[in-house]
């Protein structure tokens, strides 16, 4: 499934695959995290996910949106995890991850398959990386928040994240 609703630099990019919609069971994925390891969304069960969705760690842009949802993430509940992925190798990923001293945040790199990206409906066909967005998965694996940004030089709405994020906290 193809559908133009985005844009890079001004540009129209073409996703690919369904976006979930808020109410329905979060779509299975594989992805590398940055020790090259296979991992799914089974491997945080009974967490609540924040999914974080960067076109490349190493734009201005997903670095402070990364760096921003690790300092909020270090003020909620250990139940959360905190997930960033990209198309980006998991050796910039762990790079990056070790030079800005994060920990609480788990990078994951959907390089080899677009596995995410397609399930997520995310993947830009034009460009082969993912489009930026946010998704948060409660302990049940529902969607309870979807945001695909129009401009992926723009930044997602924080604020917004933030109340949906500490409402599914507390649910």
């Amino acid at each position: 499934m193809e559908r133009q609703v985005s844009r890079m630099g001004g540009n129209i990019v073409t996703l690919i695959g369904k976006t979930p919609n808020l109410g329905d069971m979060a779509p299975d994925f594989t992805a590398r995290d940055s020790d090259f390891f296979q991992v799914s969304l089974a491997a945080y069960p009974g967490k609540v996910k924040l999914i974080s969705v960067l076109p490349s760690i190493e734009t201005s842009v997903c670095d402070l949106q990364t760096k921003r949802f690790s300092k909020e993430a270090s003020k909620l509940s250990g139940d959360l995890a905190v997930l960033s992925v990209s198309m980006d190798l998991p050796f910039a990923l762990k790079r990056w991850k070790t030079s800005c001293g994060i920990s609480n945040v788990i990078m994951l790199s959907d390089h080899m398959e677009a596995s995410f990206g397609n399930a997520y409906g995310v993947l830009i066909k034009e460009l082969r990386l993912l489009n930026r967005s946010i998704f948060i998965v409660d302990r049940s694996d529902m969607v309870q928040y979807v945001e695909i940004v129009d401009e992926n030089n723009n930044h997602p709405n924080y604020d917004r994240v933030l109340d949906a994020l500490t409402r599914v906290l507390k649910g």
